[in-house]
């Protein structure tokens, strides 16, 4: 049987685009890597010790003191392992990576879920994307982009766009078909529909998405450290060309900490009823209720009612 000389042809059509449009991908190249060095200046610029600080009263307000004092701990150790400026580099690049990721994958999941050809059309290709090695995403990006932290990033971007539109699309077929009825036959919009309907009561699936996404980006950290991304990518990647024990086993674990942090601060997101939010609002509910103004009671709803008969 002759062989298929299809690898030939997809580098053709890479060869293509290189020659046909160089100034976009300069483009995005520059818009990309301004981004991250933005970010990485800063969360890295500040002391250490300021953004501890901060980390540590957001994870306090979304999800409580157990969360606080974990996050605490966490970073004051990565400090201690002089991996700050490191672990900053490669939330930068998740941050990024995963907003980008997002931006894209929600529109695309809300237009699957309000079009079935178009859910049909995106599900092989969400397949073929999920199951690609993830090395494999590098070598694109390295042809397109060089060498440095925008190929990272446009890699770990694409690999991380698929749970962001199966979550958005599961969570907006999921809705209540009785609901989308009722809106309807009050005579509201689809955009309407979806504004004040379904994004709403789908949002804790798309949050579910939005926290895959982190991470599945912050999974490609060390691969991404091979295309020259920085960060604790380098660290671990240094560490095992090098069969350095202790380097690996401390990158790893900064990784970790980081991981952990993003999983529950995301989570906490889509439960806006824990941490100290939660007391906050209970507090406000329970001065509006003892209030003069609720308290006192409506003397124009205190009519007398004759007696029958």
């Amino acid at each position: 049987m002759p062989r298929i000389e299809l690898g030939t042809y997809v580098e053709a059509f890479v060869l293509w685009l290189l020659r046909t449009i160089p100034g976009v991908l300069e483009g995005i190249s520059a818009v990309v890597g301004v981004v991250v060095d933005v970010l990485t200046a800063v969360l890295a610029g500040p002391p250490f010790l300021v953004w501890v600080a901060i980390l540590t009263a957001v994870a306090l307000l979304v999800r409580g003191w157990a969360f606080a004092v974990f996050t605490l701990v966490a970073f004051l150790l990565i400090a201690s392992l002089d991996l700050w400026e490191e672990t900053m580099q490669t939330l930068a690049v998740v941050l990024v990576a995963a907003v980008i990721a997002t931006a894209i994958g929600v529109p695309l999941g809300i237009w699957a879920a309000r079009s079935r050809p178009s859910g049909a059309v995106l599900r092989p290709i969400l397949d073929f994307m999920q199951t690609t090695p993830v090395f494999v995403y590098l070598i694109p990006a390295v042809f397109f982009f060089g060498i440095g932290v925008v190929p990272g990033v446009i890699a770990t971007t694409i690999f991380a766009i698929p749970p962001a539109v199966r979550l958005t699309e599961l969570g907006i077929r999921g809705v209540d078909p009785e609901v989308v009825e009722a809106a309807n036959a009050f005579g509201a919009h689809p955009r309407q529909i979806l504004r004040e309907v379904q994004l709403p009561m789908a949002l804790p699936s798309i949050m579910a998405g939005i926290n895959q996404v982190i991470m599945l980006a912050l999974s490609m950290v060390v691969v991404a450290g091979l295309a020259g991304a920085g960060g604790l990518g380098t660290v671990v990647v240094s560490a095992v060309t090098t069969l350095d024990i202790a380097a690996g086993f401390e990158g790893g674990l900064a990784v970790v900490i980081l991981a952990i942090f993003l999983d529950r601060f995301s989570s906490a997101l889509a439960e806006p009823n824990r941490g100290l939010w939660r007391t906050l609002r209970a507090r406000r509910q329970a001065a509006g209720d003892a209030s003069p103004a609720a308290a006192t009671p409506d003397r124009r709803a205190q009519k007398p009612v004759a007696a029958a008969g």
